[in-house]
């Protein structure tokens, strides 16, 4: 089954990283996001990515354009220009980069994966997002249940320490960084029928709205429930909390 990774968008509210990078490949343990992503997969046995390109899609290419040699012990005959491996450490991925467009929205660039899909199921998650779901409990849970699409959904962690005050001031209990309202919300991490890319018109539909509003309109669109971690990283608030778990050894989404 291979995974699709929305990697296009302009990260426009990570722009201190993203002037120069595109989001996913902003990097976490000194690693790009994108290859955290990854990882979790792979861990699972899903190892045919399709990545999908738009925004400085080149940065990506050149990453893995040169991953092998970035992993490997070499010696280089600069005379010849001959190279030999002495060891390698790369991951048996295989990885296929689609260019979807500069402006393409997230639909239409799971619309340009057709050909790459063909006509099979196939795993969608997004660039800038980790968890330690159990991947094959998901597809599991999609299969048993015979729909077009399931979508994780997770309660996101609130951002401040919650209060409780009685009439005369006092503080009756404080929680550190509780659960949000209690409404659950879209962490990406689907399984599709290849039957989904018919709710997709063309470039400009944006996924999250009519595909999925008439899925789910359509009695088509399961949601599997994760009460693990998951984080999105859309500030650099958000990246340093990720990169500062990673650096205490604490990285939950590290699931390798």
């Amino acid at each position: 089954m291979k995974v699709l990774i929305l990697a296009g968008g302009f990260g426009t509210r990570l722009s201190e990283e993203t002037n120069i990078l595109p989001k996913p490949m902003v990097e976490v343990g000194g690693r790009p996001l994108l290859w955290h992503i990854m990882k979790g997969y792979s861990v699972h046995g899903f190892t045919d990515f399709v990545i999908l390109l738009g925004y400085r899609g080149y940065c990506i290419k050149e990453f893995f354009a040169n991953y092998f040699l970035h992993q490997s012990d070499v010696t280089i005959d600069l005379s010849t220009g001959e190279m030999s491996v002495h060891k390698n450490a790369s991951e048996p991925w295989k990885v296929t980069l689609l260019d979807t467009g500069l402006n393409t929205m997230t639909g239409g660039r799971i619309k340009r994966a057709a050909q790459i899909i063909d006509n099979r199921p196939f795993l969608l998650t997004y660039g800038d997002g980790v968890a330690d779901i159990d991947i094959p409990k998901l597809v599991k849970y999609h299969q048993e249940h015979k729909k077009l699409i399931t979508m994780t959904s997770v309660q996101p962690e609130g951002r401040f320490g919650a209060i409780e005050i009685s009439d005369d001031n006092l503080v009756s209990s404080f929680r550190e960084k509780p659960s949000g309202d209690g409404a659950w919300i879209n962490a990406g991490f689907f399984v599709c029928q290849p039957e989904v890319l018919n709710f997709i018109d063309g470039d400009n539909t944006v996924f999250e709205k009519e595909p999925l509003e008439k899925l789910a309109a359509e009695r088509q669109l399961v949601t599997f429930r994760h009460e693990g971690f998951w984080k999105c990283m859309d500030t650099q608030r958000d990246k340093m909390q990720l990169n500062d778990s990673w650096d205490a050894g604490v990285a939950k989404w590290k699931t390798w």
